[in-house]
């Protein structure tokens, strides 16, 4: 377990972006939203994530989701700025501006696309880290981006005084253990269903999807390890289950997490922008199946689930579009 103090909270929603049905950022919506999972027992935010649909967020959206996440949390959570670039320059830029609207730290992808060497890797993240007075999270994806960060660049990354954490999603709970073991880091998981294993072996918490739907069993997961009361830890992972396959296994995260929450009456519009599209009728159908399973989630009534299959289809184009500078 890490020594280092945590300036993130343990229960972080990597947040949905509600958009409206043309796929405009629906800010009430936005405020609610936050609003909700923090009452639900979230205490940091990730906005701008890869779940806040980054890729095709406009820098000013993201640098305004900062400024409203810290105005509704008012205190209440943590504001993360996710995403960042595969550009090193830009990504300098929008942190420092971030960090200038309020956020409380950033996290910083592995550069996608580009597939840098760890050289490159451990550069781009080393000169982001220089640039900000911000606490740092690392977020290790390769299934994304396409290399991940390796063993021995973690090492060296931990070295900066800023890079105080990572979030995995690469699923190598030996590798885990060791940079546990060999540093102060801090580490989050970055995979649903493996919530509670990574926090039996240390973790100091999770940047979780399916906690847009529902913050308060995670809340219940994380506070029983924290009194290693393992017991009431599982039982809170075995009522996720369901809820987590519905959300990560069948379309991405954010189609489906917007598809549920819609259903149940949270967010205006199911609508991602382009090229994300909702699920198809198939694709649905296995969401609802998994729905159908979902038993005594504290926070959440599906018996008021009402999912809309014709306002999730298809994607949206917004008028302005994202741009790498």
């Amino acid at each position: 377990m890490s020594n280092v103090v945590n300036p993130f909270g343990q229960v972080l929603v990597a947040l949905v972006t509600p958009f409206t049905a043309d796929g405009e950022v629906d800010w009430p919506g936005v405020e609610k939203h936050i609003d909700d999972v923090i009452t639900a027992g979230a205490d940091g935010i990730v906005v701008t994530g890869t779940t806040g649909e980054t890729s095709t967020l406009t820098d000013p959206e993201k640098l305004r989701l900062v400024e409203v996440g810290k105005s509704v949390s008012n205190g209440r959570a943590k504001i993360i700025t996710g995403g960042g670039s595969n550009e090193t320059a830009h990504a300098i830029d929008l942190y420092r501006q971030s960090e200038k609207a309020g956020a409380d730290g950033v996290m910083i992808v592995t550069p996608y696309y580009n597939k840098p060497t760890q050289a490159g890797i451990l550069t781009h993240f080393r000169m982001i880290a220089d640039a900000t007075d911000l606490p740092v999270i690392l977020y290790d994806i390769p299934g994304r981006t396409g290399v991940p960060i390796k063993y021995e660049t973690i090492l060296r990354a931990a070295k900066h005084p800023n890079i105080l954490a990572v979030k995995d999603a690469k699923g190598d709970f030996s590798e885990v253990s060791r940079v546990l073991n060999q540093t102060d880091l801090l580490y989050f998981s970055g995979d649903d269903a493996n919530a509670l294993p990574h926090m039996a072996i240390g973790a100091a918490g999770l940047i979780g999807v399916t906690a847009n739907i529902a913050a308060t069993p995670y809340r219940q997961m994380v506070d029983a390890v924290n009194a290693g009361d393992l017991a009431t830890a599982t039982a809170a992972h075995m009522q996720l289950e369901p809820l987590v396959r519905a959300v990560m296994t069948h379309v991405p995260g954010t189609v489906a997490a917007k598809y549920i929450l819609h259903g149940l009456g949270r967010i205006s519009s199911p609508r991602v922008r382009l090229p994300l599209v909702g699920p198809e009728e198939w694709e649905a159908a296995q969401i609802e199946d998994e729905i159908a399973l979902v038993k005594n989630i504290p926070g959440v009534d599906f018996s008021n689930f009402r999912p809309d299959r014709n306002a999730a289809a298809g994607g949206a184009l917004p008028q302005v579009h994202g741009t790498t500078r």
